[in-house]
């Protein structure tokens, strides 16, 4: 930056602006104001002075010759012509460089334009009903000549002590002094005519750093006639964008941006938010696609259509005048959003300072019209997007999805009859949030036909979505496992098929042993909760770890043997039993009891397991139980060739529970009780050679099935071999 000074004569929003602007990139910069509470309005900056005495030509000659300026501009009131005219005058005495910063002119509209205060006294003289005046303080005598002045008239001046004493003098007091700083916003201006039942507004032309063109936009609302007293004439100079670009080149200035991403929600107006709103409001530049420009700009505000991410970066940079940015984003600014862009191109810019403010997305906005909840919902986009949303439907019960088209609805309502999911019930919102919003209801297939508006939101709702599980098939390798027998993978991958697990299941693993079982289950019910029931202290601990290890926080260990410990469990939806210690037929008693309906896998590597649990299913009128034997062999290199090594046969038997029709006799019970054995002690590896006789030994107690006896197991177990 060029060691330059400038001297600034500041009367205006558009010269406290330039103070800021200036002050903030180091310039050393003086400031003269006519007034201390002008000064008060003014940035704090070290590099900036301010004094605020009022001067003559000569005054301001001699303050030059002192302070030495590269240049003086001039940002004083279009109607504080004597200023200017010494200003002017001074600068060519000294042979100062003069600069000019004028408002730029607005046109008027609805109104009644008179040339000076004289005309406007004698127009309002011939009307009737109250008026606001917004010319200032100082002018304020001459609306006293008005008849019932007193009643008609209110006046809208500065927050001044001394303004406030006179004004009272003149007779305007109570609720017809307004003592308020401007410039006012639309609203502001529309809820004062409303309240103050004004007819006739009084102003200046005073541009839009003076609050012009919202005073005319709230009279035009609210049906207020606006009395305009013509400004003098056309002034020559540089507005504030002109002026802040010929001072950035000429002192080489530093350029720095404030730019806020705005989410403006489903799109309407009153749709938002306060924060949002202000951010728009305060913006020096509002940038965005044209309807979300049309939903929040104010009225003359300075705006550029894009919604390019690359595009608005680039016309930042090329406009450094303008350090307030605000762009306006459709919906929220974390959904699916351009902000998402803006910010990696702008996270790594020392020159750019980014803020986000969140909207109420249309997806939100529809979800509280249908009265449903969204956070059960799965949330897609298909705006210039690809998703496989026959997937999303049917792994969800309910989908929101961002559609670009009618065109794209009817074909994913196509998509979804030919998937056999026509009769899933349908919901299409349309200009959500405006005037002529739509929602139409129905199924895939009635909808078929769509015709309606091109941006929409879909709400499908699938009564029977998430009921096919992903199974997780983690290898062994995987777990920890101690001394603590596991689960083979491919037996494991089958028995979490065949417990039919939905995502909000609640398991639980009997005998869970290394946890295997119910790390699986947890990585499928990912909204559920698994509950793995062990005795032994050791295995405890391998759960734990290996739920840390896959990263399961929704398994939770049961230290102690079932039934017992499930007492104080909730009822379950799926079981798997790994071994039961002799209490199958009280295990299954009392899940059935907490679940008449409840899903049932047990594994069991012996002929009597598995007809044990068949009789207690027929018994108990259980149907689809369904017994599948797995037999798995695994390559072993010996030499130079590879072998296939078979493992023991398991069963894998599953139901699911049907409510008893009559209680159990126990008179017809049979006299017979089998102790399983249980997988999770038992290697599939430990079944084969010589180790057969041991795991025979390792049955506490078999009673006689029929011409079954252990001697005869041990003479099949070796015959197998």
């Amino acid at each position: 930056m060029k060691d330059k000074k400038i001297l600034l004569y500041a009367g205006t929003t558009e010269g406290r602006k330039l103070a800021s602007y200036l002050g903030r990139r180091g310039v050393r910069l003086h400031v003269c104001v006519a007034t201390a509470y002008g000064e008060s309005l003014l940035p704090e900056e070290k590099n900036i002075t301010v004094t605020h005495d009022r001067m003559d030509s000569g005054q301001m000659g001699e303050f030059m010759r002192v302070f030495e300026p590269d240049y003086v501009i001039d940002a004083t009131h279009p109607y504080a012509k004597e200023v200017t005219k010494n200003l002017k005058s001074a600068c060519e005495v000294m042979q100062v460089p003069y600069l000019r910063l004028v408002r730029g002119s607005e046109e008027t509209k609805e109104s009644i334009c008179v040339e000076n205060m004289d005309e406007a006294i004698k127009y309002l003289e011939k009307t009737e009903g109250n008026i606001l005046v917004t010319t200032g303080s100082k002018e304020l005598e001459s609306y006293t000549r008005l008849t019932d002045y007193e009643s008609r008239v209110y006046a809208r001046v500065l927050s001044i002590g001394q303004v406030a004493v006179n004004c009272e003098e003149l007779g305007f007091s109570g609720r017809h002094l307004i003592c308020m700083q401007g410039p006012f916003s639309t609203e502001m201006n529309r809820a004062m005519l409303k309240e103050y039942d004004i007819a006739y507004m009084v102003t200046k032309e005073s541009g839009l750093a003076g609050g012009y063109p919202q005073k005319c936009q709230a009279a035009l609302e609210t049906g207020v006639k606006m009395v305009v007293i013509g400004r003098p004439e056309e002034e020559e100079g540089m507005n504030f964008e002109e002026m802040s670009k010929f001072l950035q080149k000429e002192l080489e200035l530093d350029n720095h941006w404030k730019v806020t991403l705005v989410g403006i929600g489903a799109g309407a107006r009153d749709q938002v938010t306060l924060e949002a709103k202000r951010c728009c409001q305060e913006a020096e530049l509002l940038i965005g696609a044209g309807r979300m420009i049309e939903a929040v700009a104010e009225v003359g505000q300075t705006i550029y259509e894009a919604y390019r991410p690359d595009e608005i970066i680039s016309y930042i940079k090329e406009n450094p005048e303008y350090e307030n940015v605000t762009i306006a984003l459709s919906g929220d600014t974390g959904f699916y959003s351009g902000a998402k862009k803006i910010l990696e191109l702008t996270k790594d810019d020392p020159q750019i300072e980014t803020k986000v403010v969140p909207g109420v997305s249309s997806i939100i906005y529809f979800a509280s019209k249908l009265g449903v909840t969204w956070e059960d919902a799965a949330l897609v986009s298909l705006h210039g997007r690809k998703e496989n949303l026959m997937a999303v439907i049917k792994e969800n019960k309910k989908v929101f999805a961002l559609v670009s088209n009618a065109e794209e609805i009817r074909q994913i309502l196509t998509k979804m009859t030919e998937y056999g999911m026509g009769e899933v019930t349908v919901r299409i919102g349309t200009e959500l949030s405006y005037k002529n919003e739509e929602i139409q209801t129905g199924t895939a297939r009635s909808l078929l036909h769509y015709k309606g508006e091109n941006l929409a939101v879909l709400y499908i709702e699938n009564e029977s979505g998430g009921e096919s599980p992903v199974i997780p098939a983690i290898p062994d390798d995987t777990f920890v496992r101690g001394d603590v027998p596991m689960t083979k993978e491919e037996v494991r991958s089958i028995s979490i098929a065949k417990l039919k697990i939905k995502k909000d299941a609640v398991v639980y693993d009997v005998g869970a042993g290394t946890g295997s079982i119910s790390v699986e289950a947890a990585m499928v019910a990912t909204q559920g909760n698994v509950y793995a029931i062990e005795q032994k202290v050791e295995a405890q601990e391998l759960i734990r770890e290996n739920a840390r290890r896959m990263h399961v926080d929704n398994l939770h260990v049961i230290e102690g043997m079932a039934p017992e410990a499930l007492e104080e469990l909730p009822a379950p939806d799926c079981v798997f039993i790994g071994g039961s210690k002799g209490k199958l037929y009280e295990i299954l008693d009392a899940i059935r009891k907490k679940n008449p309906f409840v899903r049932v896998v047990l594994n069991a590597i012996s002929l009597e397991t598995m007809m044990q649990v068949l009789k207690y299913t027929e018994e108990n009128e259980i149907e689809e139980a369904e017994v599948i034997q797995v037999a798995v062999s695994r390559a072993k290199k010996v030499g130079s060739y590879h072998m296939m090594n078979g493992q023991n046969p398991i069963y894998v038997i599953s139901f699911t529970s049907r409510p008893a029709k009559n209680e159990a006799d126990p008179e017809n019970e049979d006299d017979f009780v089998l102790e399983e054995i249980n997988l999770d002690e038992v290697e599939p590896e430990d079944m084969t050679g010589d180790m057969a006789g041991d795991i025979v030994e390792d049955i506490t107690k078999v009673i006689s099935v029929g011409d079954l006896t252990p001697e005869k197991i041990r003479e099949e177990m070796e015959e197998s071999e």
